[in-house]
């Protein structure tokens, strides 16, 4: 490397001179270019991301290529005069405004009253305003007239971490482009090109770490590496790299939780001690597990991990071989039990106990027994008591009963005061022409006609059947209020009760205010009633019945939930 006193950074040394540069912006850097070859560039732009991302250094390459002198191309020249100034930052025509120091109304009246002077030998006379969200409230109002309608010879581009710091009028004013974290793979690729043009020898494995510690950030990745190439020269080693860098290896993590998976609470414990030797945040090291979990739980989960991950190709691999014997939900207990830790530390004296007990925990887990055992075990337990009762679900699984069905009374509707806690579903009861005395048999009919009817009617309350009228309520500010007070509802289901009652029918929609008890139920109400009322006498049945009991005494178990088949 250069032994010049005047070094340069990284960053800056090799910031994108042109769009082709701009390592993981290809969607923004497609549409400027797309905009500049149909001649369609807006007068203001807005560029959000997190940062070091690239949105100063596209409002510099948007600057060039507006300005460059061999035309307004998708690509600046950066060897004309304009272009060289505009890289320099000394064109007289690019102004680039720091928003958190400029920020008062007084610098943004001076930036308009300069900006109606024609450019001094360029096109355009572009301001870059970096941090914008850091303006003040009249700043924006002193630039929002200027902003809508500037003179023909003015480009304005704003660059922010945090938009929605932003008034809506501006950002109404402006075209907004977000920029996205860059991923592993491409601060990985950028990482290799200027190690080879800076003679460096690095490993795939140091870049890695290099990269995973910009966390997403270009310019925070070429800092790290600026740093680890002070203290390593051009030869870079990968214990100096995770020492420097206050990273975990990926190895120690990949120890410690085969460690855990097989039970070895010895190793849980010395890759720990290895943790805390080391000098590592107790915390961060807590973070970076339950994220080589979650790596892990991915892989298990999911045909295709590495549309998700952003990992390298190797560490793909390294993680796949080490999830070949274990299952999602092994992972998910673990997982568990690492977040909860995690949380817990934040506020904790002594971050590796908590750390060590988790991990513990995980290592000594109980297996889950295979559902498959526990059913042969049931099964001998049913043997064994041949001559009790047999359970509740295996009667239904064996000869099926039809559900009780009870006949909705034509002459009156139960109300939700009177209404017994579990009612079943009405059965067809006989037509007469003198209107429609059967609600759940007129909401079945209309759900043969239309589904999406149906299922709106199921959720109102018939509240009065008479011949000619139909009654319905629903529930005050609810969805199904709105959509049966729809025009075009009321007519359907108007024409619908004409059919079905054979007189012509008025549909009438009202308001139920909650609390309002006076109300029939409805389909769905009697529904969930009648569901919540028949699981309730399973779990009786279950709790009380001896096969069930005689299952708690063996495992050594009770009873959580219960389910019907």
């Amino acid at each position: 490397m250069s032994n010049d006193t005047h070094y340069e950074v990284l960053a800056r040394k090799y910031r994108p001179q042109n769009f082709s540069e701009l390592a993981g912006q290809e969607h923004v850097s497609r549409t400027l270019q797309n905009a500049i070859d149909s001649g369609r560039v807006a007068h203001a732009f807005l560029f959000t991301g997190a940062r070091g991302v690239g949105k100063t250094s596209t409002a510099r390459i948007m600057a060039k290529t507006l300005n460059c002198e061999r035309g307004v191309t998708h690509e600046p020249c950066n060897v004309c005069p304009q272009c060289i100034e505009i890289t320099k930052g000394t064109s007289t025509d690019v102004f680039e405004i720091d928003g958190a120091s400029n920020n008062g109304v007084d610098d943004v009246r001076d930036l308009r009253d300069n900006i109606k002077y024609l450019p001094s030998h360029s096109r355009y006379r572009i301001i870059i305003i970096d941090e914008v969200h850091m303006l003040s409230t009249n700043a924006f109002n002193a630039l929002l007239k200027t902003l809508e309608e500037p003179p023909e010879h003015v480009k304005f581009i704003f660059a922010t971490t945090e938009p929605h710091k932003l008034p809506v009028t501006i950002l109404s004013r402006c075209q907004r482009f977000d920029f996205k974290r860059v991923t592993l793979p491409k601060i990985i690729t950028r990482l290799r090109e200027i190690a080879e043009k800076e003679s460096v020898t690095v490993s795939d494995t140091s870049l890695a770490l290099i990269a995973r510690k910009g966390d997403g950030s270009m310019r925070d990745s070429l800092t790290a590496f600026d740093q680890v190439l002070a203290f390593c020269g051009n030869d870079v080693k990968d214990e100096d790299v995770g020492t420097l860098l206050g990273t975990i290896d990926r190895r120690l993590l990949a120890e410690i939780s085969a460690a855990i998976f097989g039970g070895d609470t010895q190793g849980v414990l010395a890759g720990i001690r290895q943790v805390d030797l080391v000098g590592y945040n107790m915390r961060q090291f807590c973070q970076e597990l339950i994220e080589h979990f979650r790596n892990l739980l991915v892989i298990r989960s999911v045909k295709k991990p590495e549309e998700i991950l952003d990992i390298t190709a190797a560490e793909l691999d390294e993680l796949q071989k080490q999830s070949i014997h274990i299952t999602a939900l092994d992972i998910q207990r673990r997982l568990t039990l690492l977040i909860k830790a995690e949380s817990e530390m934040g506020y904790a004296s002594f971050p590796r106990l908590i750390v060590e007990m988790a991990l513990l925990k995980a290592a000594l887990l109980a297996p889950l027994v295979p559902i498959q055992e526990l059913i042969e075990k049931i099964k001998s337990l049913e043997t064994a008591a041949v001559h009790t009762p047999t359970l509740p679900w295996e009667t239904a699984r064996v000869a099926p009963a039809p559900v009780p069905q009870q006949t909705e009374p034509s002459h009156a509707v139960p109300s939700r005061q009177t209404q017994p806690a579990a009612v079943a579903v009405a059965a067809p009861s006989p037509q007469s022409a003198a209107g429609v005395t059967d609600w759940g048999r007129f909401v079945v009919f209309v759900n043969e006609k239309d589904r999406q009817l149906g299922s709106v009617l199921e959720h109102g309350s018939p509240l009065k059947r008479e011949t000619g009228l139909i009654e319905i309520g629903f529930p005050a500010g609810s969805y199904y209020l709105i959509a049966a007070q729809d025009g075009d509802f009321i007519a359907e289901v108007t024409a619908l009760a004409c059919t079905f009652t054979g007189v012509n029918t008025t549909i009438r929609v009202k308001s139920i205010d909650a609390g309002f008890t006076d109300a029939p139920l409805s389909l769905a109400e009697k529904k969930k009633s009648d569901a919540e009322q028949h699981l309730e006498e399973l779990k009786q049945e279950a709790v009380n019945h001896p096969v069930v009991k005689e299952a708690e005494r063996v495992f050594g178990c009770s009873i959580t939930d219960v389910q019907k088949f």
